[in-house]
């Protein structure tokens, strides 16, 4: 009998044992009654697949591309903050596991080592996030670092702007440690981490509040770097995604740590899809656990997923090793979910494969008194 885990959740079971609970709430819990958590579950599993017969799935390429960038399998690595919260490498080790097996990790500029440290242990092709702030010049400064650094692209936050209310942290009295990220900067001398909010209070307090689109203008004027943004949940803000020449979004609702009662990110995804119509590169996270998942996301029109607290279970683990088992669970999951649906590629995924109400609906509308053939 094995006893090394054999799905996602039972990496999360790890981690909670060897977490402390302050820090496993922190990783696992969401905002407020923790609603939208819950439902994003309840999404996923209510769409279903329709698997396709006697088409040749001999050879599978899971492939892609993303930003011009080709990467193994459409699974990423989200920009979660602290990953020194599971373990005592924190993102050296995400940064090692991605690149070995190629794919692209976002990090996080609250990370619990410099930009620099994580660019240089890093063998793959690695994105930066960071937050617009009322001070243009830390701005350009990050972004700027992160170029010199070996940052392939810039990925701004915007749905941290207010701090949200995340009831499993005040409980537990939470309170962690600022990003080194920050360390020098005089505006930041003071910064700590909030009990609510991903983003130290003081990062938190320095986040431009008053942005508009036209930040997102002047800060791509000011970089040779692509711009994807997340945070992005209604077609609305797509086009203007579109309009304003980002190169890549993500359907993100930060993983239910912001606004409770939101949709689940599943459910909005093919809202953004449309509304872009092929100008912007749409990537989606939010309660990814199984390789159908992913399956269902990019059926719906993702190019790719990205994995945020499937991180920290992998990393609390077994490290390095851990994170990437969990990478490779995932790829196998979609391998072998592709091959049954009757898909050789990522770009033979389509909504053919899915669907939500049971064919059953419509043969029991049907009058009582009608006979169905047996054949």
């Amino acid at each position: 009998m094995t006893t090394e885990p054999v799905n996602i959740y039972e990496y999360e079971t790890i981690a909670k044992e060897r977490m402390t609970l302050p820090e496993y709430d922190f990783v696992a819990g969401g905002a407020a009654d923790e609603i939208t958590l819950r439902r994003t579950r309840a999404a996923f599993d209510s769409i279903m697949l329709r698997p396709r017969m006697l088409v040749d799935v001999e050879h599978r390429d899971l492939s892609t591309r993303v930003l011009g960038q080709r990467i193994e399998f459409p699974i990423m690595a989200d920009p979660s903050g602290g990953h020194g919260r599971a373990h005592p490498e924190g993102e050296l080790a995400t940064a090692r596991a991605a690149g070995a097996m190629g794919t692209v990790m976002v990090l996080s500029s609250g990370s619990t080592y410099t930009m620099e440290e994580v660019a240089e242990a890093a063998t793959g092709p690695i994105w930066f996030q960071q937050y617009l702030f009322q001070d243009r010049g830390l701005t350009t400064l990050m972004a700027q670092r992160a170029q010199e650094a070996g940052y392939c692209a810039l990925c701004i936050t915007l749905d941290s702007s207010i701090r949200a209310k995340r009831e499993r942290n005040i409980r537990n009295n939470y309170t962690g440690q600022p990003s080194p990220n920050y360390a020098g900067s005089v505006a930041l001398a003071e910064c700590w981490w909030n009990l609510s909010s991903d983003a130290p209070r003081g990062v938190n307090e320095l986040i431009n509040r008053a942005a508009t689109w036209s930040e997102l203008d002047w800060l791509a004027a000011n970089t040779p770097l692509p711009l994807l943004v997340k945070g992005i949940m209604t077609g609305e803000d797509a086009r203007l995604c579109a309009e304003h020449g980002v190169k890549a979004l993500i359907v993100s609702n930060h993983g239910a740590r912001q606004l409770d009662t939101t949709f689940a990110t599943i459910e909005v995804l093919p809202e953004v899809v449309a509304a872009v119509d092929g100008q912007v590169e749409v990537y989606m996270d939010g309660g990814i656990r199984r390789g159908t998942d992913v399956l269902k996301a990019l059926a719906l029109g993702a190019r790719a997923v990205l994995i945020g607290r499937p991180l920290f279970w992998g990393l609390a683990a077994d490290g390095e090793a851990g994170v990437r088992a969990v990478l490779e669970m995932l790829r196998d999951e979609l391998d072998i979910s592709m091959g049954m649906c009757g898909r050789s590629t990522i770009d033979s995924i389509d909504i053919g494969l899915l669907g939500t109400v049971s064919p059953l609906a419509s043969v029991l509308e049907q009058p009582r008194d009608i006979r169905l053939p047996r054949l």
